[in-house]
């Protein structure tokens, strides 16, 4: 039997990179590349979803790590940004009208600063010139005569009342009680004695002048007090006429330089109406000495933060829209806070301690975030997703959000809000939350897919060496001469699992330029050449096997029992992919297989006892599929199978191995044994047809070093689905065994063409009567089956009961 056909030829084995194709000595001669490779496709879709002003038209950038999402985020939005002009200043400000709301102000950027300055030094100055105007000689002359004409005026009454008082016999004595009146006795205040010694006629008669005199006090008091009410209300006129006549020109002028802002024109108003009303507290109280002086000075200072600006979001320095990337989005770094801080024992705000998140900052521009640190807090997700909603961001604590805290007592005015948000994460978030969350699909309308590949053609290969060229350059690291960027490129195809591809898991890429630098610096090298990168791949990976050296190692002890050699019935080798951490390698596991009478059908022992996962259960059942309509045409399909992994202790799954379950049936059935030193992988389908399989190279490569280990005979190898082919990128000592005629490796579409190769037979077909050739394996199989329906039917009428006059015949009556 001629299986040669089958095998692969070792061209096929491998692609690598010639370094003749490169016109350089190191790369420090070629132009470090700017941006990324191979993402085409998300390229475009990031820059038309920047184009677009509509609302809703946020961004999803959707790849696995290391694909260069940021970086292409990044550079992208940036080049957007710089077409863009500087977004306005924000500012928060006292709410004279509502203390509890402070009110959004907003300028053209770079004048926020200068209007907290404005305002700064305008209160500074005029609560400077008030204090000075208001202990000034020309004020207090005129504060004196108001007050002057307020004593004399009193006096004129007093001696009024004095006078009135005497024509009725009474006298007005002023003490630290007041004004009171007392009885007179020859001009002089009566005596108590004399009192008492009046008659009942007298005591009445001075009585009744006494009410009459008691009324002209209360008249007298009454004219006082409305006088000096009207002196107060003429000491605080004057008090505000003179503030008024220094207040006024400094207002102008910031009336007059923030004219464009009708919200800084109104704010001003009430700023000059509350200084007027509060000039009793920039003025210093006469006796200083008191104690209470301390917590006036301490009120005062707390007064006066009413009129600061708090400056939010101060874009002077921007040269256009800025692009924010927050690599913490905690609600507080995201939205904003407000800040408390004790006095006498409370927590206390005000506007002042309003502080700007990531939203505030990149308003007017764009917004980058990761969308696994968002997911980690729901809370998180529904605020960013209200903002995109109402596009205005309103400060508050999240437990005002959740309605679980009334401490706060601040409701600062929401800002409106026009930003592009970039969300960079997994694609399994996308297509959750665009299942999950129907508002998802509405705010972010643009996905933009990252490859983890790309076709190996001269662009991308000359790109790549442009990327290590620009990681050398930013890193200050050695430059790699031809063979070394050679040794990347293959790499690069090795990690793509394909030899017609290159990676895009740039962060992989690096650590190996990275890794090779070191390397070579331990030879002393002044350049990066090819041994120094195969020496980085070899020890990166050696560094990471140690499950794969012990797994080798019980091989090699016949602890996992492995044969790679010789013919049994029923067994042959399959090929695992075990992915542990950065590590992947392959191994073989021993597929056996019993079958006998019955009609349990075939029976995964795995799926018995819930080992197997669903795709790998799926596969053995598509055995009995293939079995039936190989078998099963012109007879019923009668038998019981197991199957099982030997010595596997953990979960199975995948599908990878069926064509090798199926082999294992079909020895069994037909009694031929099959050759252990050829491994098999590939899936399996109904009719028989061998699909591709992923992890091929570890496969391989995994068995090849079992068979070293074991001892090399020529007649091992490995037999796989032809689809597979393109993705050989094998290990070079593999290749070599190859072509030393060590090692084999086969490919195959049919279940046929692998009976051939195994058993040494022909797998046979039907003729035009429907019977297999005899010489051919599915002959023998056919033939077991139809013993077995044989035996059965001998063995159902061995065990039928004898039933009495059963086959008599009845005679008449």
């Amino acid at each position: 039997m001629k299986i040669s056909k089958y095998k692969i030829r070792t061209s096929d084995l491998r692609k690598t990179c010639n370094p003749s194709i490169f016109k350089f000595n190191t790369t420090e001669e070629i132009k470090p590349l700017r941006g990324i490779i191979g993402q085409d496709r998300a390229e475009r879709a990031v820059s038309f979803g920047l184009d677009i002003d509509n609302p809703g038209y946020n961004i999803y950038l959707a790849g696995v790590f290391g694909t260069g999402k940021s970086r292409l985020a990044r550079e992208l939005v940036e080049n957007k940004a710089q077409q863009l002009p500087v977004p306005a200043d924000w500012c928060y400000v006292f709410n004279y009208k509502k203390p509890d709301c402070p009110k959004a102000l907003q300028l053209k950027a770079g004048q926020g600063r200068a209007f907290q300055k404005d305002i700064s030094v305008t209160i500074d100055e005029i609560i400077k010139n008030l204090v000075k105007t208001l202990e000034s000689q020309d004020y207090e002359f005129k504060k004196n005569e108001i007050v002057n004409a307020f004593v004399e005026e009193t006096n004129q009454m007093y001696l009024q009342l004095e006078e009135e008082s005497r024509s009725y016999g009474f006298t007005i004595s002023r003490n630290q009680n007041g004004v009171s009146s007392e009885p007179l006795k020859n001009g002089e205040p009566m005596a108590q004695e004399d009192y008492i010694g009046l008659s009942e006629e007298e005591r009445t008669e001075l009585m009744k002048k006494s009410r009459i005199v008691q009324e002209k006090l209360k008249e007298a008091f009454r004219k006082y007090k409305d006088l000096e009410k009207v002196t107060k209300e003429n000491v605080k006129k004057l008090e505000t006429d003179t503030a008024i006549i220094v207040i006024t020109p400094y207002f102008m002028q910031l009336v007059d330089r923030y004219r464009q802002y009708q919200q800084v024109i109104d704010y001003l108003g009430d700023m000059q109406q509350d200084l007027l009303s509060h000039i009793d507290v920039f003025v210093e109280p006469e006796d200083t000495s008191s104690p209470l002086y301390i917590f006036k000075g301490r009120d005062k200072k707390a007064f006066l933060k009413r009129y600061h600006i708090n400056l939010l979001i101060d874009n002077s320095s921007l040269q256009h829209a800025p692009v924010v990337i927050e690599n913490n989005p905690t609600y507080a770094n995201l939205f904003g806070q407000i800040e408390y801080e004790g006095e006498f024992g409370i927590l206390a705000t005000d506007f002042s301690k309003i502080k700007p998140g990531a939203i505030h900052k990149a308003n007017g521009g764009y917004l980058i975030l990761n969308m696994y640190d968002v997911a980690k807090s729901i809370y998180l997700w529904d605020k960013l997703k209200k903002v995109l909603k109402n596009r205005e961001i309103v400060v508050e604590s999240i437990g005002k959000t959740l309605g679980i805290s009334n401490t706060e007592t601040m409701e600062p005015e929401a800002i409106p809000v026009n930003i592009k948000i970039i969300l960079i994460g997994d694609p399994f978030y996308y297509y959750w939350l665009y299942a999950m969350d129907e508002e998802f699909q509405k705010l972010f309308k643009i996905r933009a897919d990252f490859d983890m590949e790309m076709e190996r053609n001269r662009k991308h290969v000359n790109e790549y060496a442009r990327f290590i060229s620009s990681v050398c350059t930013s890193q200050n690291l050695r430059h790699f001469d031809p063979r070394a960027v050679a040794a990347v490129i293959d790499y690069g195809s090795r990690m793509a699992d394909d030899k017609n591809k290159l990676t895009t898991l740039f962060n992989k890429l690096v650590e190996i330029i990275y890794e090779a630098n070191c390397w070579a610096s331990y030879d002393h090298s002044e350049v990066v050449s090819g041994k120094h990168v195969k020496k980085a791949i070899a020890e990166k990976r050696y560094r990471s096997s140690m499950m794969e050296d012990k797994t080798q190692e019980y091989i090699d002890k016949n602890i996992l029992m492995i044969s790679v050699s010789g013919k049994k019935v029923g067994e042959l080798n399959g090929l695992a992919v075990y992915a542990m951490g950065d590590l992947v390698f392959g191994k073989p596991v021993r597929i056996t297989a019993k079958t006998y009478m019955g009609e349990k059908g075939l029976v995964n022992i795995e799926r018995e006892i819930m080992m197997s996962g669903s795709i790998h259960s799926k596969g053995v059942l598509t055995l009995s599929g293939y079995l039936g309509s190989q078998y099963a045409q012109d007879k019923p399909l009668s038998l019981s199978a197991s199957l099982t992994f030997e010595q596997s202790y953990s979960g199975i799954e995948g599908d990878s191995a069926s064509s090798a379950e199926l082999y294992a049936l079909l020895s069994s059935l037909a009694e031929v044994p099959i050759s252990q030193g050829i491994a098999v992988t590939g899936s399996v389908n109904q009719n028989g047809e061998i699909q591709p399989v992923g992890g091929v190279n570890h496969k391989i490569e995994g068995y090849y070093k079992v068979c070293c280990q074991k001892g090399l005979t020529g007649q091992q190898g490995v037999i796989i689905p032809r689809q597979n082919v393109a993705q050989l990128m094998l290990d070079e000592e593999v290749v070599e065994a190859v072509r030393n005629k060590m090692f084999n490796i086969w490919a195959v579409d049919h279940i046929d063409q692998g009976i051939e190769i195994l058993f040494n037979m022909t797998a046979g077909s039907r003729d035009k009567n429907g019977h297999f050739s005899p010489d051919s394996l599915h002959y023998l199989v056919d033939k077991k089956l139809r013993q077995w329906i044989e035996n059965k039917k001998v063995l159902a009428g061995k065990s039928r009961p004898k039933v009495p006059g059963i086959g008599r015949k009845r005679g008449r009556r």
